[in-house]
């Protein structure tokens, strides 16, 4: 199983505002029952809460690739789309200038019937930290799972470039 995914803006919003209610109601909640000189420990508490919050939810949201399907999960619905619906992969600009790891799919109700599994900002230097290696990790395991599964993947000249020469990721067999 290979975890990827991206999660949109206005989903990240929701969780974030998630996140800043959970603070209100604990705080509000601790003052309430303590008293107004317990507004820091409740400030404290929500803040824990808050954090726990959005790990389960950024933790529960994503796409699972398994050999038997493509996962997509949220924090209340899963779905899955079967291997035969992929039609290709690529790995392209986006329109704010990251590179995005997408899969052509053919039928279904997805957005510009695709499916985005990974967006990365253009690699410039060696691998310098842990968001780089874990980024590089996973376009290793996307890639395998696409070559098991013979998908064909198109990469742009730059890209395939830049990967090769900084990450050190080979460009697929012809």
């Amino acid at each position: 199983m290979v975890r990827a995914g991206v999660v949109p803006g206005r989903r990240i919003a929701g969780y974030l505002a998630a996140g800043v209610f959970a603070v209100a109601v604990v705080c509000a909640g601790t003052v309430g029952a303590f008293g107004l000189n317990r507004v820091f420990t409740g400030l404290f508490f929500g803040a824990a809460a808050a954090v726990a919050l959005l790990f389960a939810l950024f933790g529960r949201d994503g796409v699972e690739l398994t050999e038997d399907a493509i996962v997509l999960r949220t924090p209340w619905a899963r779905s899955t789309v079967a291997w035969q619906r992929v039609v290709a992969g690529r790995f392209a600009l986006d329109e704010s200038g990251r590179w995005t790891l997408a899969l052509d799919l053919n039928g279904g109700d997805e957005p510009h019937q695709e499916l985005v599994l990974l967006s990365v900002p253009p690699v410039r230097r060696p691998v310098a930290n842990a968001y780089d290696l874990r980024k590089r990790e996973q376009v290793n395991e996307i890639r395998t799972m696409l070559r098991h599964k013979r998908i064909p993947v198109t990469i742009l000249p730059e890209i395939a470039e830049a990967l090769q020469r900084h990450w050190k990721i080979a460009p697929p067999a012809r």
